[in-house]
């Protein structure tokens, strides 16, 4: 029988932004813990990337890793496999919800078709999706503003660059990345609308690897780097990378996706070139439906987690960018225009 929690509230979005993971391999990993009564809490099936992408994935990681912490129970982290099909997302679902995990939360808006067929055979357990939103009594569709989050973004590189052109490569041309590019080009447009702004999307779906190749990464970013592009935003998981890594090497600028890329200790090597990150509190939204689901009152319907709700954000931590020029003025002043509702940024 599952513990109930003496916290008494869900405290939504309450994990630090700046939270790091620190990757491992394997393709499944189980974590014990607790008293020994068998309990069994959090579960996590990952993305295409899987853990260890420094981004994504491993904020859902540390989601999970704090709820280990604070509840002391047994958890899961499932890793994707090549080429898996719904069928396969589903019969992951299935069994996580069948071994007594609670809840099951899928990582990523490629799991929607899964969740939706599998929800209503458990209805006792709670499950959470990433990126989606899928109807069910025992659903939490955890959603973000990303397109904020990169509006602040594209005004800290149109202080940043000098050639008056930056980069924007997206993992996979569909309408969740398109949220990213419109929220960064806007926010370059409008802090200076003679910067041009050069877009690649690496491949059509994710199961191309735009989400999991970093050799397509460092690609799309070297072309846009001959392009004149001196800031180069990523928003394509694991091979984000590769953009990195090739901004790096031209000692031009990049900006990170969803966990504060500076901080990553895999990306140790290139972090005097990571001028800031776009983040999402997917660790703090992966935290807080454990901790309802262990307060006996689980999450349900969509919840978004926006800049009013700091669910989003844009990252600091590298001291080289209170350096740019007027640029932490310039992101402070955005940021509160649009939790105050005096810029609406587009989302596509």
């Amino acid at each position: 029988m599952r513990r109930t929690s003496r916290l008494a509230r869900v405290a939504v979005g309450a994990a630090s932004l700046a939270l790091a993971a620190t990757a491992c391999g394997g393709t499944s990993s189980e974590s014990g813990g607790g008293d020994g009564d068998g309990d069994k809490g959090l579960a996590i099936a990952y993305d295409v990337g899987g853990e260890g992408d420094q981004s994504f994935n491993d904020a859902a990681h540390a989601g999970l890793q704090r709820a280990e912490k604070e509840f002391g129970y047994k958890t899961a982290a499932i890793e994707p496999t090549d080429g898996e099909t719904d069928a396969d997302k589903e019969q992951r679902l299935t069994s996580l919800a069948k071994q007594g995990y609670n809840p099951v939360i899928g990582v990523g808006f490629a799991y929607a078709p899964a969740m939706k067929a599998v929800v209503a055979e458990f209805p006792d357990t709670s499950f959470g999706i990433v990126d989606s939103v899928v109807e069910g009594d025992n659903v939490a569709s955890l959603v973000f503003a990303e397109n904020e989050a990169s509006y602040l973004a594209g005004v800290a590189a149109a202080k940043a660059t000098k050639t008056k052109t930056v980069g924007f490569v997206g993992g996979v041309d569909n309408p969740l990345i398109h949220k990213f590019e419109a929220g960064y080009t806007q926010g370059v447009k409008d802090t200076d609308p003679k910067v041009k702004v050069v877009a690649q999307y690496l491949t059509q779906t994710a199961e191309e690897g735009g989400f999991s190749s970093p050799d397509k990464g460092r690609a799309a970013a070297e072309g846009q780097i001959e392009k004149k592009a001196d800031v180069v935003y990523q928003a394509a998981g694991l091979s984000g990378q590769g953009v990195i890594e090739a901004a790096a090497k031209a000692k031009i600028w990049a900006i990170g996706v969803d966990s504060d890329q500076y901080q990553q200790e895999a990306l140790a090597a290139y972090k005097d070139y990571i001028l800031t990150s776009a983040l999402k509190d997917i660790d703090g939204a992966v935290f807080a439906l454990a901790q309802s689901v262990e307060d006996g009152k689980p999450l349900t319907g969509t919840r978004t987690f926006d800049l009013k709700s700091d669910g989003v954000g844009l990252s600091d931590s590298n001291p080289k960018f209170a350096e740019v020029p007027g640029a932490k003025e310039a992101v402070d002043k955005a940021k509160a225009a649009i939790v105050d509702g005096t810029i609406k940024v587009k989302t596509e």
